[in-house]
């Protein structure tokens, strides 16, 4: 059975025709076949879709007329899930929605007006409506997640990649803003796996993954798109910035210390920057990243190089 626990509750006394014109609202919805009606239709509604945020939408327009609110917002902080219809106001109710043990996260409505107890006794009633649909949504999210995902490095993968490149090349010749991208590619790394073996070489590459994670920015989309190789997707980068990102991963992967069991793995890269000019598209600005990339190698590897 679905659990829905009541986590807060800020209040202060309404208007009296605000309280008036709830009571008889919840009056009216009190009998088993009114709310039977309500649960069905609520239910049905709910079904259509598995899009989180439309999903918080539905439930929220459904809602509205039997239970006024200014918002209601959705948040998981585990899984980075946070859906807000509306605008927050001052009163609210907030509730943990659990089903079969698993915490689905927290449900917050909010109004101007307290909400009365009858209210959040309909309002709990309603909640159970949601969560079932609502886990469904969750598990779905989570496995389009996981499908864009290198599930090693837990960064994305290349079908991500391709995706991000689209897109991105698309914006940037649509509002001509700068964007740069950087292919590194680990250096001697067959060396790595002969001498220490494959699991540490696995250790090396989600090292490697954490290392580059720490040297980007938020904006940056960082993927592994080959065994030992990573891309770097830089939105409003032109050369300069490009150049000093990737100097920056580089140096950043070079004083890295990785250690495996006892065990010191030197690691070094290899990167290839390339920008965005106008005529590129997706496909000949990751070429010439790679052009870039190859061009470091030959150069002695553990160094950039740039393609125009």
């Amino acid at each position: 059975m679905p659990t829905v626990q009541a986590a807060s509750e800020v209040g202060a006394l309404a208007a009296s025709s605000d309280s008036i014109l709830a009571s008889r609202t919840i009056e009216a919805l009190s009998g088993p076949a009114a709310q039977s009606s309500i649960t069905l239709q609520l239910t049905s509604a709910l079904q259509a879709t598995l899009d989180m945020e439309e999903l918080i939408g539905v439930f929220s327009q459904q809602i509205q007329q039997i239970i006024p609110h200014g918002s209601l917002a959705f948040e998981n902080r585990t899984l980075q899930i946070a859906c807000t219809q509306g605008e927050s106001e001052k009163e609210s109710r907030a509730y943990q929605l659990v089903v079969a043990s698993q915490v689905l996260g927290q449900l917050t409505v909010t109004r101007n007006t307290r909400f009365t107890d009858a209210e959040s006794e309909l309002l709990e009633q309603l909640l159970s409506s949601l969560v079932y649909p609502l886990r469904n949504a969750i598990m779905y999210r989570s496995a389009v997640m996981a499908a864009l995902k290198d599930p090693l490095t837990g960064i994305y993968n290349r079908t991500s990649m391709n995706s991000a490149l689209i897109r991105e090349t698309e914006l940037a010749r649509r509002h001509g803003a700068p964007l740069s991208l950087i292919a590194l590619d680990l250096d001697h790394f067959k060396k790595i796996n002969d001498s220490y073996g494959h699991l540490a070489g696995d250790h090396v590459l989600k090292s490697v993954a954490a290392t580059i994670a720490e040297c980007t920015r938020s904006s940056d989309m960082l993927f592994r798109y080959g065994g030992e190789e990573f891309l770097v997707l830089a939105s409003n980068t032109a050369h300069e910035g490009a150049m000093m990102l990737a100097e920056r991963i580089r140096r950043g992967i070079e004083s890295f210390e990785c250690r495996y069991g006892e065990h010191l793995i030197p690691i070094t890269t290899s990167l290839g920057v390339a920008c965005f000019r106008v005529g590129d598209d997706s496909e000949t600005l990751f070429e010439k990243a790679d052009v870039a990339l190859y061009a470091a190698k030959a150069g002695g590897r553990n160094c950039v190089r740039f393609n125009d």
